[in-house]
């Protein structure tokens, strides 16, 4: 229970940091944002570190593999926020505690999904193949349709809100959605991780790190929501890999290191692809005519 014990309190305490510093509004602006974006993405991924020291290279690659799955995962849940908020047209600070109050809940929700899924895989294995059929399927619908802009009005969260309380403001339907949305994206993003590692501790381990940094990381990409248009596809290769190593759990294993390779590969291909397409081209001059 030790260690259980440790890494509940240092997150508990590193949430608490991070989210106090979003309520006061301390990371709105881009400079602050990518400050402390960058400062909790590198918390997150040296606590690999520990577990190299304190358990194996095995469980330390593990980690970082379903950190960065779970990471780049929260990206798209990000942009759907942030579509989201204006759609209900929710005040900046307003948004910041939202976001306080859903990540807050999101770690909790994650926590029994985690408990609760790896009970499920360890006592009905055929529960594997089911949760790589949805990751597959999922992963064509954000090839298909990830790109697209989303409309929050026809999602099944938001016609129930509607019919449950349909006098809410925007802040505290926002606050809902978030939840809701935020257990839809778990179902999606905790079968992926499970396919990296079975270990329980691995896994909240990389779901609690990864939930660090979500508000700045909020603010640091609202601004830059149309420069990644290719990121849906990183997405569905990331989530395409760690189905097929689902479904073929019986017969295929590969080495963690080569599943690092195509989460970062897909990544810096997608990124390349956005930024590729966001280049400005230079002006075709008009041709002139050749004097005589």
């Amino acid at each position: 229970m030790l260690p259980w014990l440790a890494l509940g309190a240092f997150v508990l305490a590193a949430l608490a940091i991070d989210l106090r510093v979003g309520a006061r509004g301390g990371m709105t602006s881009m400079r602050s944002a990518l400050v402390w974006s960058v400062a909790w993405t590198a918390i997150g991924a040296g606590f690999a570190a520990v577990l190299l020291l304190l358990d194996s290279p095995a469980a330390a690659e593990s980690y970082i593999a379903g950190f960065l799955v779970e990471k780049s995962l929260s990206l798209d849940n990000l942009f759907v926020f942030a579509v989201l908020f204006g759609f209900l047209g929710v005040a900046a600070g307003d948004r910041r505690r939202v976001l306080v109050y859903g990540i807050a809940g999101a770690v909790v929700l994650r926590g029994l999904f985690i408990v609760a899924g790896g009970a499920v895989l360890d006592t009905f294995h055929f529960a594997t193949y089911v949760l790589g059929a949805l990751l597959a399927l999922t992963a064509v619908k954000i090839a298909r349709h990830g790109g697209e802009q989303v409309d929050p009005s026809r999602s099944l969260p938001m016609r129930i809100l509607k019919r449950v309380a349909p006098g809410a403001t925007p802040a505290a339907s926002a606050l809902v959605m978030v939840a809701a949305f935020d257990v839809m994206f778990a179902l999606d993003s905790i079968p992926a991780i499970f396919a990296i590692t079975r270990d329980t501790f691995v896994v909240f381990a990389a779901n609690a790190f990864s939930l660090l940094g979500m508000v700045s990381l909020f603010f640091l990409l609202e601004g830059l929501m149309d420069r990644f248009r290719y990121l849906h596809f990183g997405l569905a290769a990331i989530l395409a890999w760690v189905a097929a190593k689902l479904i073929l759990v019986d017969v295929w294993h590969p080495p963690t290191a080569l599943t690092l390779a195509v989460i970062a590969g897909a990544l810096l291909a997608a990124a390349l692809a956005s930024v590729r397409r966001e280049r400005p081209r230079a002006p075709v001059r008009p041709a002139t005519a050749e004097a005589d």
